[in-house]
């Protein structure tokens, strides 16, 4: 293993080391919420451009490390960008989210995916992961990420984002084989994915499992649960020294869930008190977040009393400081710099205890 003095923070914390300070970094921090970013958008408006023309997604992944000098730079991209490797064309329309025509509902859909061969369908990945770790050296971490198998099922059998998520939980509880063919497909593609992202150049990989929390509990440990499991293992008997987190959006019924993962990190949303996530995980699982993106609204007061709170919840070592879900959208620049010069400076404002 590299020494600790080449090896970048974040990815210091994420294998273990106890540090001065919390490494920082936010989900979605590349994007609209950065006047850059929007006047890049202005002139590419397909999202799929701008994340799949390698110079683009390279400059827009910069484009929050040369502003604010996170701890973490991830790949600008999104958790759908590997379906169309294995048979399932998407757009992403600005106003409205992923479309995915035609859904898959049926078994013939399933039985006709394809593995997924990256160097074919995906080669703009490695040019991009190849150049922000180039740019950033051993100054910041390269985070690269995918989409768990259950939330990418439930995009492709929905067909575009649900408040309800009716389709596919009528497939679950009605015609379950299928959905279990699928998902096992879609485990298989996503290890891959993950592989290739280490192989070229990602140092940590992110799986949001984002539409999990809408399931009870116990459908969690039947349609989800395993198949985390198995991309994780699948990963790790390949890449057993690269840091996994696990992300769910509404996570707080089935955090204990999460743990069994397989994951190294967990990444815990804002609906839960970091001191009582650390209770429930147990200090051995580190833990990932978990502000509040709302706080970046409110006074730099305010945004330094949260930081130090959750710093001094999660406790001394094992923890990642993020917003417990991605940046929001008009959230003042200037808030997300003192956000990240807080961050940086919390071993001066705060002594942890351990």
């Amino acid at each position: 293993m590299t020494d600790s003095i080449d090896t970048p923070y974040l990815l210091r914390a994420a294998r273990g080391e106890i540090l001065e300070r919390p490494p920082v970094w936010m989900m979605r921090q590349a994007g609209r919420y950065m006047k850059v970013y929007r006047d890049l958008r202005d002139k590419h408006p397909g999202f799929r451009e701008r994340s799949e023309i390698p110079e683009l997604a390279i400059e827009i992944s910069l484009q929050p490390w040369r502003a604010f000098q996170p701890d973490g730079v991830i790949m600008f991209s999104d958790i759908l960008t590997p379906l169309a490797g294995i048979g399932i064309p998407f757009d992403i329309i600005e106003s409205k989210g992923p479309i995915i025509d035609p859904p898959i509902r049926t078994q013939e859909q399933v039985n006709n995916l394809r593995p997924l061969d990256p160097d074919e369908s995906l080669p703009f990945i490695k040019t991009i992961l190849k150049a922000l770790r180039q740019e950033v050296g051993n100054q910041s971490t390269v985070l690269g990420f995918v989409g768990a198998p259950w939330t990418l099922a439930a995009y492709a059998v929905e067909g575009k984002s649900s408040k309800t998520y009716s389709i596919i939980k009528g497939m679950a509880f009605s015609e379950p084989a299928i959905l279990h063919q699928f998902l096992d497909k879609l485990a298989d593609m996503i290890a891959t994915y993950v592989r290739y992202q280490i192989d070229c150049g990602a140092q940590v990989v992110q799986m949001f499992d984002s539409w999990a929390g809408e399931m009870s509990p116990q459908d969690y440990d039947v349609f989800a649960l395993p198949y985390q499991q198995k991309v994780i293992r699948l990963v790790k008997e390949t890449h057993p020294d690269t840091p996994f987190i696990l992300y769910i959006s509404g996570s707080a019924g089935v955090l204990e869930r999460m743990g069994k993962s397989g994951a190294d990190i967990v990444s815990v949303d804002w609906t839960v008190d970091m001191a009582d996530a650390r209770q429930r995980l147990g200090r051995q699982m580190k833990v990932q977040g978990n502000i509040d993106p709302g706080v970046l609204f409110g006074s730099q007061a305010f945004i330094k009393e949260r930081i130090l709170d959750t710093v001094r919840k999660a406790g001394k070592g094992g923890h990642i400081l993020n917003l417990g879900h991605g940046v929001l959208v008009g959230t003042p620049e200037d808030n997300v710099r003192f956000f990240f010069e807080t961050a940086k400076q919390v071993d001066q404002l705060l002594s942890v205890p351990v």
